[in-house]
């Protein structure tokens, strides 16, 4: 089984990532152009580092699931780590052959501000990223908020994915800007159209449904936080949507880089 990861400037976070990764045959990295110590601690855990330019977040990641050594791969984003007990559960499938099943879907558990969240929209939030590439993969055209899928029958395993999204509330918040951005271009591109509903009855929904219907008021103040800066994602794309399809600008256009500067690589950060 191979362990699949896509980084950018993730020094701070990647040697935990590795280290949960360790009960596996390898991992293939794939670096977009780090330029801090990500490659060279990669490199010391023993994974195999491959460079490729950011071109979008499923490319990246099918482009790792291509370049693995075994037919059964696991993939990982930098900020995220296998729980002691989803280890246990994955051991246990591949002794059992990964019978009876082209993937598994686990839970993902993201830490908020100190505190895991584990109500609302937030969780159980299970992700496919155990599967045999021989059968699926990161499929499709949109390059944002990607999935993988596969053909055959999809298991569930016990354990969390354990998530560390966040380094702060200004990062997430330029993080979903950019996102919701660049939703609203693919989705423009595909011919959809922003209707009066999804500018103010979506959002509302969003919100009054991960903080009271599925609990989110459970965590805290910082479920309410989560709620919020969720709906007003869903409140963004609405609005750039929008604004596209009267032909308005949603973004400044990109700044020259100064003779013999270059220019800075597109983060590749997990999605949200």
């Amino acid at each position: 089984m191979s362990a699949c990861i896509i980084a950018f400037n993730e020094a701070g976070r990647i040697g935990d990532c590795l280290a949960s990764l360790a009960f596996c045959d390898e991992i293939v990295l794939v670096d977009s152009g780090s330029t801090d110590a990500t490659v060279a601690i990669c490199a010391a855990a023993g994974a195999r580092v491959l460079h490729r330019p950011f071109d979008g977040f499923r490319s990246q990641k099918q482009f790792a699931v291509e370049q693995a050594a075994h037919d059964w791969v696991l993939c990982l984003d930098a900020d995220e780590r296998v729980s002691p007990e989803l280890r246990a559960s994955i051991e246990a499938a591949r002794a059992a052959g990964f019978a009876g099943a082209a993937g598994y879907r686990f839970a993902r558990l993201s830490d908020y501000f100190g505190r895991f969240l584990r109500h609302g929209n937030a969780y159980p939030d299970r992700v496919l990223r155990l599967f045999d590439r021989r059968r699926g993969g990161w499929r499709g055209s949109r390059e944002i908020h990607e999935a993988a899928s596969v053909d055959g029958p999809v298991r569930r395993l016990a354990g969390d994915l354990v998530h560390y999204p966040y380094r702060s509330l200004e990062q997430q918040l330029a993080k979903t800007q950019r996102y919701a951005r660049m939703m609203a271009e693919h989705e423009f591109a595909r011919g959809k159209r922003a209707r009066w509903s999804k500018l103010v009855l979506a959002p509302a929904w969003r919100f009054w449904r991960g903080w009271l219907l599925r609990g989110g008021f459970l965590d805290g103040w910082r479920g309410l936080v989560y709620a919020y800066v969720r709906a007003n994602y869903v409140r963004q794309k609405a609005i750039m949507l929008w604004l596209l399809e009267h032909g308005q600008a949603v973004a400044d256009p990109p700044a020259q880089a100064a003779p013999g500067t270059p220019e800075n690589p597109p983060h590749a950060e997990d999605p949200l």
